[in-house]
């Protein structure tokens, strides 16, 4: 069985056609049907069936697809490895994070990384809390900046980055607007806007609503801070936001006000999956957030 055979069964079974296939390999249409025979006689079995003009997996096609994408997925790992084990500087780091750190945390950080480390590329995927530990374990991203820092998972590991304080976020007309501070009780009559169910920030301010004594009553839902943050200041309600999403994208604004009590805070992290080396290029990355972290995000406030 040869790489080559393995490289056309996958892309025929993406294209579903044998000449489309052929032509994005560059190569004759026999060429490609030929590697396809080979294949299957040296298994024994039917890879395609034909279904009109296009060419559909067989059962036993499906599970071998599955078993040579994460072999050709191990195959690319490695050489890119190799590659970043010769030359650090110029591999590319995959990153996933969620949208609130996308605002200012994600891009002060790679552009001060940038500075000493110009050939180094990223690839950027953002996501929830859940789908972020997913990609990290399947192996669709090395790193992942999360929030809540998981203190104890079985498949990730890594380290905690900083914690930060959450602030009440006010319509410009609210009558607490004007304080510096006040109790996250003093809402408890308040509509809230908050995020989606599959974000970490809900869970985050039900729990320090509940912590208050109230249950809080959600008028609206988002799953993007700048709409959040729109929607209050547009006098839809309020909500709970941290620091680094209330950085000034437009001139609708809500207010930022501190909580006394409780105080209201989460933790940022930053997981690679759990007894496994990080390709060298990400390894380096990882080192530089744990020994800037601080600096750099002290600078950008």
């Amino acid at each position: 069985m040869e790489l080559r055979q393995l490289q056309y069964f996958i892309k025929v079974a993406n294209k579903q056609h044998m000449t489309h296939a052929a032509e994005e390999l560059h190569v004759a249409q026999s060429a490609v049907s030929r590697q396809i025979h080979q294949l299957e006689k040296e298994l024994g079995l039917a890879l395609f069936m034909q279904r009109g003009r296009n060419l559909m997996l067989t059962p036993a096609g499906k599970l071998f697809q599955a078993r040579v994408e994460s072999i050709l997925g191990d195959l690319d790992r490695a050489v890119r490895e190799v590659h970043e084990y010769l030359d650090p500087s110029l591999g590319e780091i995959r990153i996933g994070f969620p949208h609130s750190l996308g605002i200012n945390l994600l891009p002060t950080v790679i552009a001060d990384f940038k500075l000493t480390h110009p050939g180094v590329k990223f690839r950027l995927r953002q996501g929830t809390y859940n789908s972020l530990i997913r990609d990290v374990v399947n192996r669709e991203t090395d790193l992942a900046f999360i929030s809540p820092f998981p203190e104890v998972h079985d498949l990730v590991c890594g380290d905690l980055l900083l914690t930060e304080e959450l602030w009440a976020v006010l319509p410009p007309q609210h009558p607490l607007a004007h304080l510096e501070e006040i109790e996250l009780r003093e809402l408890k009559d308040d509509s809230f806007v908050v995020f989606s169910e599959a974000y970490s920030l809900r869970a985050i301010v039900l729990a320090a609503c509940k912590k208050a004594g109230f249950t809080p009553n959600i008028g609206f839902e988002g799953e993007e801070t700048d709409t959040i943050r729109g929607l209050v200041a547009a006098g839809m309600g309020v909500s709970l936001l941290p620091a680094m999403a209330l950085t000034e994208t437009s001139p609708l604004q809500p207010v930022k006000v501190r909580l006394s009590s409780p105080k209201v805070t989460r933790t940022i992290g930053l997981i690679h999956r759990k007894d496994e080396s990080l390709p060298p290029v990400a390894e380096v990355f990882r080192r530089y957030l744990l020994e800037g972290i601080k600096m750099t995000l002290g600078a950008a406030e």
